[in-house]
Order: C-alpha cells, then sequence, then structure tokens
C-alpha cells in the first residue's frame, strides 16, 4: 500500500477535514497497525484504500492499483472484515462460508475457513445463533475467503475471548507469513503491540508517530517507574525517599521520574510496606504502547 499527502473532506459549504496530507506505505508480508482516537481519520483512511470513498487529493495505491478507477480488478485481491454487521442473520456458518467462497476464483475451501478460525464445530449455527466473539472469528474467515494479498481487519478481536484471540492472533500471523499485507485497525493498543510490525498513529487527521512498536516505546525517553496505589499519596515524602521527582499522572496512577533501576525500583516498594500501602500494576522501563497513544493524542478516553 501506497499512500501520498492523503487528503478527505466532507461537504462543500463547510466542509470538514477528515484526512490531513497524511502519506505512509505498507509492505507485502507485514501487520500494519493505523491507530488513533475517534474522529482521527481512520475510517476515512481505510474507506480509501479499499476503494469505497474518493481520496479529495492525494495519491493512493493498492497492489499498483488505483482503488477507484481499478476497483473492479483490485476487489478479488482484497479482503475486507467489517467490526460489525454484513451478513444476513439467519445464515447458517457453513452457508456463509460456501457463499463467501464463491466470489473468487482463487478462493479457499469453506471448511478450511471454519477450522482456521475454530468455528467447524458451529457449522450448522446460524449467525445470530453465534456469540460476539464467534461473529468475530466468521467475520474474518469471511474475509480470507478469497485468500487475499491485502487484508483490511477492523477490530478483529473485539468481544472475542480469550482462547478465540489467541486464534485470531495465529490467523494474522499466518497471513503475514504467506506474505499478506495486513492492515490492522483496533482499540486493543495490547493487540497492536504484540501483532503489529508497523505501528501509524494519527490524531486530527495527521500522522504524528509511525514505527516498530519497539521504537515508539523507547521514543519518549520512557526509563520510568510507574505503578498504582492508593490516590493521594503524598508524592513529596515518596519522592525524597527515593530521591527523584514523583507524579499522580491520573488519580492512583504515579510516575517516577528517574531511571528504572533495581535501586529504585526498592525504594518505591520500600516506601510504600513502611506506609502499609498496597502497590498494582508496577511497570518499571519504556513505555507501553498504550502510554505512547496517550502521550501522543492526549485524549485518554478515546482510544481506538
Amino acid at each position: 500500500m501506497e499512500v501520498h499527502q492523503l487528503v478527505v473532506r466532507y461537504g462543500s459549504r463547510e466542509p470538514v477535514l477528515a484526512v490531513d496530507r497524511l502519506s505512509f506505505s505498507a509492505e507485502a508480508g507485514t501487520v500494519c497497525a493505523l491507530l488513533g482516537p475517534n474522529g482521527a481519520g481512520k475510517s476515512s483512511t481505510i474507506e480509501t484504500l479499499e476503494g469505497y470513498r474518493s481520496p479529495t487529493e492525494g495519491r493512493v495505491r493498492v497492489l499498483g492499483l488505483e482503488p477507484i478507477a481499478q476497483h473492479r480488478a483490485l476487489v478479488p485481491r482484497i479482503g475486507v472484515m467489517l467490526q460489525r454487521g454484513g451478513i444476513y442473520p439467519g445464515i447458517r456458518v457453513h452457508e456463509a462460508a460456501r457463499v463467501f467462497c464463491a466470489y473468487y476464483s482463487n478462493r479457499r475451501r469453506p471448511s478450511e475457513l471454519l477450522d482456521l478460525v475454530g468455528l467447524a464445530d458451529r457449522a450448522k449455527s446460524t449467525w445470530k445463533q453465534l456469540s460476539g466473539g464467534e461473529q468475530q472469528r466468521l467475520s474474518l474467515a469471511l474475509a480470507l475467503a478469497g485468500d487475499p494479498e491485502v487484508a483490511f481487519l477492523d477490530e478483529p478481536t473485539a468481544s472475542v475471548d480469550v482462547s478465540g484471540r489467541q486464534v485470531v492472533r495465529h490467523v494474522i500471523r499466518d497471513l503475514r507469513d504467506r506474505g499478506c499485507c495486513v492492515m490492522l485497525t483496533t482499540h486493543e493498543l495490547e493487540e497492536a503491540e504484540r501483532l503489529a510490525d508497523h505501528v501509524l498513529i494519527i490524531d486530527r487527521g495527521h500522522l504524528v508517530a509511525a514505527g516498530t512498536p519497539s521504537e515508539l516505546m523507547r521514543s519518549g525517553g520512557g526509563d520510568r517507574i510507574r505503578f498504582g496505589a492508593p490516590p493521594a499519596l503524598d508524592v513529596a515524602a515518596l519522592g525524597a525517599a527515593v530521591g527523584a521527582v514523583v507524579l499522580e499522572s491520573s488519580p492512583g496512577d504515579y510516575e517516577v521520574q528517574r531511571a528504572a533501576t533495581p535501586q529504585a525500583v526498592a525504594a518505591v516498594t520500600a516506601w510504600l510496606a513502611e506506609h502499609d500501602l498496597p502497590i498494582a500494576d508496577l511497570r518499571a522501563g519504556r513505555e507501553s504502547l498504550e502510554d505512547v497513544f496517550l502521550r501522543l493524542t492526549a485524549r485518554g478516553d478515546d482510544a481506538s
């Protein structure tokens, strides 16, 4: 995929700028996670790549094709997983797999798809009889019916239980290993951290960060100590004991602004023990991808 200076606007009288000069590329055999707060421009970008929305300005190519002008040539080579909907609620699982496979000349076998996502034992159930997680896994299977070269996966682990997530992760890694380019959007930052080879973070239509998860997690100089404890600790006293500034970033969440050495971690836990205070979610070292996301977008309630 190649996106160069993409602009997407809505409306004519008072146009809304959804995507503003966005540029990136994604290679075959990689998983690319597109992240951003609600309203950041993710859906507009993906719909343009899929050929369902015209760019206002800029250049977009998928598999070397222009998604709208060459849509008929592109569609058989891509797979699209919607977050919800798109499937008749009364259709049976095996029927849906058979119908979707019939759309493609380069098709996978329906039974193979159901085995892939762990739904072989639910083949005779209808879509509406499936749990939310099973519906997500079926949607993923149907997106792969044509053995795509590029797969767009929208929230593939939403409502999926722990064992189902393992299945979805295996499927995505298998797609990458088969040479597919996977474009992943997700609310689950931990999933992106686990699965993505490359991460794009956009906010208000702009690209604010790009890189591997490891690169992004090192980008903020995140060698700090973070932990959870009761709100409103005496951070001045704790800071004096540790020899560093301690901030309460949000109620009950704390950051010690010094290198995460064993001595510093021991000083924090010793102070909490001395004051008979519990500790939770102790993290020493680099930031998580969620930390990076929140720092760059400054909208902690809308991670997507």
